[in-house]
């Protein structure tokens, strides 16, 4: 008998055909809601986790599952107290979104050194105005601080120093091994609020990192300088975020997350002119999408063949053993 694998989202070509070829059912569920992954799960084996919420209710309804493989490298959606206690392991596929994002981190320093927004909403009404009276500056120069220095935080890092000739500074304490010259690591993560003109975040959700960037850091970044987050939401004090640049204590911040996902329609982050928004788009590209799936699909196929797992999220390899 196959094992099923529950899709709660589509998943795209490469992980969809793998699956298929190596033998599993696919059940393509009614959609990512908590009612609608409740109405599906109760037979599967597995489940490919895109945005999709479990929570301890789903993991409650779940009697056969065994393995939940998550479409990209964070996993703070997944209740993982829940999914240790009905012996479920829970797998990730890092890197295989981290260019894709750090593509993206760069287009909203782009995006914020030319005050883009504004250059759009005005330059209508007013070609000169939004031509010679918006200021512009160039990234060529600036000093870029990285708060976590993982894959995407190292991309950028590389992306930024080679093609722009910015400055990279780096605050990260659990980096270990060689890093290339073009990157200054430094132990004192005030530092990187201090000096640096944009400030980038890549940093994991964790009870240590949520609302970890707030009052405090703002107050000590530059007033000509920009927040870049597309880390997660929950890690920046938005209500602080907010005051910051209302009160122009930055100079703006791209935001690819913000603590609402989906955003809550008055969050006034969506009007202010020197703040850009998106939906989480950062790992949204075709190539990552591809890979994930394939990652996620081999991840699955991993586990039920008895293959070494080599994804497996921190929080649950002290039970690996059982699982091989």
């Amino acid at each position: 008998m196959a094992y099923q694998v529950l899709l709660p989202q589509p998943i795209l070509k490469e992980g969809y055909d793998y699956l298929l070829e190596h033998g599993y059912e696919i059940i393509e569920g009614k959609g990512p809601g908590e009612e609608d992954i409740l109405s599906d799960i109760e037979k599967c084996d597995a489940m490919i986790v895109r945005t999709a919420k479990i929570t301890a209710r789903i993991l409650d309804a779940a009697p056969n599952l065994r393995v939940i493989a998550r479409h990209g490298a964070g996993y703070d959606g997944i209740d993982l107290e829940a999914a240790r206690r009905h012996n479920v392991l829970v797998m990730n596929a890092p890197g295989v979104n981290s260019i894709s994002v750090a593509e993206l981190a760069i287009f909203y320093m782009l995006h914020c050194s030319r005050n883009f927004k504004t250059v759009q909403k005005l330059y209508q009404e007013d070609y000169s105005y939004a031509k010679f009276k918006v200021p512009k500056t160039e990234l060529n120069g600036k000093t870029l601080g990285l708060v976590g220095l993982g894959n995407i935080g190292k991309l950028v890092a590389k992306k930024a120093a080679m093609g722009f000739d910015m400055k990279v500074i780096a605050f990260d304490p659990f980096h270990r091994g060689e890093l290339p010259d073009y990157i200054e690591m430094t132990q004192d993560r005030d530092e990187i609020f201090r000096v640096s003109d944009y400030v980038s975040l890549h940093v994991p959700a964790t009870e240590e990192t949520v609302k970890s960037i707030g009052i405090r850091e703002f107050s000590l970044m530059k007033n000509t300088a920009f927040l870049i987050n597309t880390a997660r939401g929950s890690i920046v004090d938005e209500p602080a975020l907010i005051q910051a640049l209302q009160e122009k204590q930055i100079a703006g911040a791209g935001l690819d997350v913000l603590w609402d996902e989906p955003f809550q329609k008055d969050n006034p982050l969506l009007q202010m002119d020197n703040v850009l928004t998106a939906p989480h788009i950062g790992a949204a590209t075709k190539e990552a999408s591809s890979r994930a799936s394939l990652a996620c699909a081999q991840n699955i196929d991993d586990y039920f063949c008895g293959r070494p797992l080599h994804a497996v999220v921190p929080e649950l390899r002290d039970f690996i053993s059982t699982k091989e």
